[in-house]
């Protein structure tokens, strides 16, 4: 068996310990002279080394890289930890792995804590794990609970402190990466159900190291804009899924202060339904995905147009009751008995009485045409809000780089952009101001 001292204390009392190379295992020197007076049985000092070994490592942590990860038929799981330089078995039992709240596999970093065990049969070594975390989990984990403790404690999450989301908002300003699906998802459902509404991105990086700053950055400038076209009725703040590393960004406090001190209402849309960042406690709403905070911002077109046609008609309805109420004060009128009276009362309540039809009729007429007048310029005012009835007058969008163009300095000569008319989409090339 080759050896080689592995590690000796400086006092002579204490034993010294030695490496197998060949079996991956440590022996006590006062066992090698024991065992050098003695012929052992492979039992023998299998189990010799599994007592040894046992009891020098109850409870361990190792950090390394997942690799050959296979679950069992009967649940339990085996794989093998390792770094560039060793690697070790390990077992992770059917009852510990339903603990573990995500799915192990290959490449993986993680931390494994549990004991030492030497398995007769094969004579190797395996470490049997109680738990498994991702690396760097752990401390995640423990900083997002002091501050959310220190939030709570400041009163970021109270109810009365959050603002109400307008129902129907002209401009809403959204802060994402300008590339994925959430951008594309998010315009799909605004532009189904209220294309009347105007979109403003913050682009920013959603997660790394800069990703917080770069959406603190965003919330306040929408909150104090450079230009004031650019002042947004309701904030988007939104993410797609992923581990709780990529969720990082939205549980800094740096995001929480800027969301909390908001004057524009703030709607939190980070990761699925089942992530919880402190963004999404701090925010006025919280959306389970960005396609369902688009919705919660933006009402329902068809919805809002059915609003209106009831408010008409149960105008109309209001209406026609108080024009068969005013008939009937008029036939009870002809009935009562002052037209009983001498034919002189009689002729006098008869004149009075002749031209008050007509004047009622011509009072709730009047009163039926401003309300008609109101009603119409209304439905002419919601449908001046339709961008496309403003190309159709002979506008036109200009874009570049998929991003609407408001200025002509920002064009360069020899810029490829595009123009949107009513009618079509249509490319050009910028020239310069001479034409050339």
């Amino acid at each position: 068996m080759l050896l080689h001292r592995a590690r000796q204390k400086s006092s002579g009392l204490c034993p010294v310990f030695y490496y197998s190379v060949e079996r991956n295992l440590f022996f006590n020197s006062s066992h090698l002279i024991a065992m050098g007076d003695v012929t052992l049985s492979v039992s023998e000092l299998t189990f010799r080394i599994k007592s040894e070994l046992e009891s020098m490592f109850p409870v361990v942590r190792v950090k390394g890289e997942i690799s050959n990860c296979k679950r069992h038929s009967s649940g339990h799981t085996y794989l093998t930890l390792k770094d560039d330089q060793a690697q070790i078995p390990a077992v992770i039992w059917k009852n510990t792995g339903t603990r573990i709240s995500f799915d192990l596999r290959d490449g993986m970093e993680v931390v494994a804590e549990g004991r030492l065990e030497v398995y007769p049969p094969s004579g190797r070594y395996q470490l049997i794990c109680s738990s498994v975390t991702e690396a760097g989990q752990g401390q995640l984990q423990q900083a997002f609970a002091l501050l959310l403790q220190k939030l709570a404690k400041a009163g970021y999450f109270n109810a009365e402190r959050k603002k109400k989301i307008p129902a129907i908002p002209e401009t809403i300003g959204i802060i994402t990466s300008p590339t994925g699906a959430v951008i594309e998802d998010m315009g799909r459902v605004i532009e189904r159900r209220f294309p009347a509404v105007r979109i403003l991105l913050f682009p920013v990086r959603v997660q790394g190291d800069d990703a917080a700053r770069e959406v603190k950055r965003g919330i306040d400038y929408f909150n104090n804009p450079a230009d004031p076209r650019h002042r947004a009725d309701v904030l988007i703040v939104a993410r797609g899924g992923g581990s709780m590393e990529d969720l990082q960004a939205f549980n800094e406090e740096m995001v929480a202060e800027a969301i909390y001190r908001s004057s524009v209402p703030v709607i939190s849309a980070v990761g699925h339904e089942t992530d919880i960042t402190i963004a999404d406690m701090v925010a006025d709403l919280r959306a389970g995905t960005p396609s369902i905070a688009a919705e919660l911002a933006v009402p329902d077109r068809v919805d809002l147009l059915k609003t209106i046609e009831n408010q008409q008609l149960r105008q109309s309805t209001l209406m026609q009751a108080k024009l068969d109420g005013a008939e009937m004060e008029i036939d009870s009128l002809r009935q009562s008995y002052a037209f009983n009276r001498p034919l002189m009362q009689l002729q006098q309540w008869s004149e009075k009485t002749e031209s008050f039809p007509e004047l009622l009729a011509l009072a709730v007429r009047r009163k039926w045409l401003q309300k008609a007048t109101e009603f119409a310029a209304a439905n002419q005012q919601l449908a001046l809000l339709d961008y496309r009835k403003i190309l159709q007058r002979g506008y036109a969008l200009v874009t570049l780089n998929d991003c609407f163009v408001t200025s002509a300095n920002v064009l360069k000569a020899g810029s490829e952009i595009g123009i949107k008319f009513y009618d079509g989409r249509r490319a050009a090339r910028v020239m310069d101001s001479n034409g050339s």
